[in-house]
């Protein structure tokens, strides 16, 4: 089959394109899935470059192209990354085996791919794309819990902009409780976790204040944002210290510690990502005073996916699909990716 595999920290020329690599075969209680279209993510490139190790401490754009020096091997999971991986955190695709466990039925069903895999223990995971292989391949094995029917008239590559982007985004504003009639600040608003969290926070009818570039705030503010500030506004001049009663932080870096001076007190603040840097500085006295609540957000909630898919197929949310790419231009979707110049998700077609 054809896949994209991932063989070692560094720049686009770890990215080996084959169409040797052998259909996987899969387990008792998985489906294998004829992948039709699959997502470009953040996670794909902090993964090549190494961004996950501890010793670096740059912006998730620092030598995107080359690699970054000094990288260690350890992985988000603080294991040491293991080469070589097909990556691909978001998949669509439909049901064409299945192991011996799993219903036969399910053969020919169109699924999207849940992309946290939870085994016995609550943080007991692996990451469809890092610690398993993904969706970078015309086939790939899941868990069949984790592959979940959809009945929806949008294409596969629209599908396939859902999993990762907006499964993270719904589960900081579940991990948050985020209500109707609450002020949200969301940052990062034009990427695909930002802007998916714009839609799904206006969904459940909060006023959403997002913060991205100029160019980009009309798409934003169409998504649902009541207002969009540039991404280096002082939002605490703009604001105060007593506005929002939760904030969305996809970026880190610099404003980190004037999100926390703009939520009121008990606010609530979820983060996963640090796309401007993971290193930040922390007022403790801002923390303790206001009695907020900071909420790191990796492993989805059992019922977020789900939840998601409800969304999808009654048409509460959209697809925001700004390019779409063959498989083998995977070079060209990451350099794409990393301009920072669009709204929304680039799609890899199969």
């Amino acid at each position: 089959m054809r896949a994209v595999l991932l063989t070692g920290h560094g720049g686009y020329d770890r990215l080996d394109i084959r169409d040797d690599v052998p259909v996987p075969i899969p387990g008792p209680h998985d489906v294998l899935i004829r992948v039709a279209a699959a997502g470009i993510n953040n996670t794909d490139i902090n993964t090549r470059i190494g961004w996950y190790s501890k010793a670096v401490a740059e912006a998730t754009d620092a030598n995107a192209a080359s690699g970054i020096d000094g990288a260690g091997d350890d992985g988000w999971s603080g294991a040491a990354f293991q080469f070589p991986r097909i990556q691909g955190a978001d998949a669509c695709g439909r049901i064409v085996a299945v192991g011996d466990n799993v219903d036969p039925a399910r053969m020919g069903e169109r699924v999207l791919v849940e992309p946290v895999f939870r085994g016995a223990g609550r943080f007991d995971i692996l990451y469809f794309g890092s610690e398993v292989d993904g969706g970078f391949a015309d086939y790939a094995c899941v868990p069949s819990m984790h592959a979940h029917r959809v009945r929806s008239a949008l294409s596969d590559v629209e599908l396939a902009s859902f999993p990762c982007a907006y499964g993270t985004a719904e589960n900081i504003l579940t991990r948050i409780d985020l209500q109707a009639g609450e002020r949200v600040l969301i940052t990062g608003a034009s990427g695909g976790v930002g802007s998916a969290a714009v839609q799904l926070a206006k969904r459940r009818g909060a006023e959403v204040i997002a913060m991205a570039a100029d160019a980009k705030a009309e798409m934003v503010q169409a998504l649902g944002a009541s207002r969009v500030v540039p991404r280096d506004a002082d939002i605490t001049a703009l604001f105060g210290q007593e506005y929002f009663d939760a904030a969305v932080d996809i970026v880190g870096g610099p404003q980190f510690g004037a999100i926390l001076n703009v939520l009121k007190r008990g606010g609530r603040y979820g983060v996963s990502g640090a796309i401007s840097g993971p290193i930040v500085d922390l007022d403790l006295r801002t923390l303790y005073l206001k009695d907020l609540r900071l909420i790191g957000c990796t492993v989805l909630e059992t019922e977020v996916f789900p939840n998601l898919v409800s969304y999808i197929e009654r048409g509460e949310i959209q697809p925001v699909v700004a390019a779409t790419y063959d498989l083998s231009d995977i070079v060209k979707a990451q350099e794409a990716f990393l301009t920072k110049q669009h709204v929304g998700k680039i799609v890899l077609s199969l």
